[in-house]
């Protein structure tokens, strides 16, 4: 009898002891996770997250536009590209196959079926239609982590520290921030030299009663959304998406604006909903218009000082002809299977 509860006693300290273990090595494992989190946290609050899209007919533009970024600033960038599916290869392999084969990104493929019944086909600028130009209404749709993030135009080439533009200060209730038309002086003489459109007048068809019942002065004064910093969680409350398509539809209907008009269809959705609610961005950080004439440019100087180029227009920096070819193609970065190539006027002979 006395064995008997001296065996009991040895059991019950052995099962007190792998209780013991057992919630030291679970404590133990509780610490190590709430460390790789907070670890994993502070790396991703150092990322600075840049969306841009990369259709096969423009696929040089988005790789230079990637190259100017990482190759001016010290932080640590993480892309997504946005791209259609017969794409998805060839992008990855014009990464893995030059310079930029150390970045970090994500290729994101981008379903045109979410634009059925929201889109007219148009052929004054069809190239305004393709799909990857309504990417931006889709943020939250994306397979995005971040909870800002920066989107571009695959038409730009970034000069200043792309950190200084994702730091920028959102108002209270703002889901994002865009530079507008009207806000630097230098670009005032451009814009009149090549007619261009910089207030609401310019993208909205005011002889609509759908867009006379919006209240919005025809003298407001327009902004380009080809560039601009989002805050996904404001996006995703004020449902920005479902108010982007209610326009989107309300065209497909009634027509009232058209991509005759001066930013073809993918402007005025953008012009609508964010209307008196974003913040403005530092205009240095989009200079524009850069590829509205084939002649008419930016003096040197103010060229040089610009954070940000967008050749914006039909005449594209890897077109001939184009002004400020020597900015873009700076950057430029072969093709490694050949598709893309620059159309310069030394090829034409």
């Amino acid at each position: 009898h006395i064995n008997c509860v001296s065996v009991n006693r040895v059991l019950l300290g052995l099962l007190v002891l792998m209780v013991c273990l057992l919630l030291h090595n679970h404590r133990k494992r509780l610490n190590s996770v709430a460390q790789v989190s907070s670890v994993g946290a502070s790396e991703v609050d150092d990322v600075v997250p840049v969306i841009i899209c990369s259709s096969e007919e423009h696929m040089g533009a988005t790789m230079a536009a990637i190259n100017s970024i990482i190759s001016n600033t010290d932080a640590s960038v993480f892309f997504y590209i946005v791209t259609l599916r017969d794409a998805v290869k060839l992008t990855r392999r014009y990464i893995l196959k030059s310079k930029l084969k150390g970045i970090q990104y994500r290729i994101l493929e981008f379903n045109p079926m979410v634009l059925q019944g929201k889109v007219k086909p148009d052929s004054s600028r069809p190239d305004l239609l393709h799909p990857l130009n309504f990417a931006r209404f889709y943020l939250p749709l994306l397979d995005i982590s971040h909870k800002r993030v920066i989107y571009l135009d695959d038409d730009v080439i970034v000069q200043g520290d792309i950190k200084d533009l994702f730091n920028i200060k959102l108002k209270p209730g703002h889901a994002a921030a865009f530079a507008t038309d009207c806000d630097l002086p230098s670009t005032h003489e451009m814009v009149r030299s090549i007619g261009m459109q910089t207030t609401y007048m310019g993208f909205l068809d005011y002889r609509k009663q759908e867009v006379r019942d919006l209240g919005i002065n025809p003298r407001d004064c327009s902004f380009n959304p080809g560039v601009f910093v989002a805050d996904m969680k404001e996006w995703k409350k004020q449902k920005i998406t479902k108010q982007l398509e209610k326009w989107m539809e309300e065209n497909f209907r009634q027509n009232i604006y058209s991509s005759a008009m001066a930013g073809g269809v993918a402007t005025p959705p953008m012009l609508i909903v964010f209307h008196d609610k974003y913040t403005t961005l530092d205009p240095l950080w989009h200079v524009r218009h850069l590829g509205w004439s084939p002649d008419a440019s930016y003096s040197d100087s103010f060229i040089q000082g610009a954070h940000l180029l967008h050749w914006n227009g039909p005449f594209k920096p890897w077109n001939y002809p184009a002004v400020h070819l020597d900015l873009w193609e700076k950057w430029f970065i072969p093709d490694p299977s050949g598709r893309f190539t620059l159309a310069r006027p030394e090829s034409d002979s």
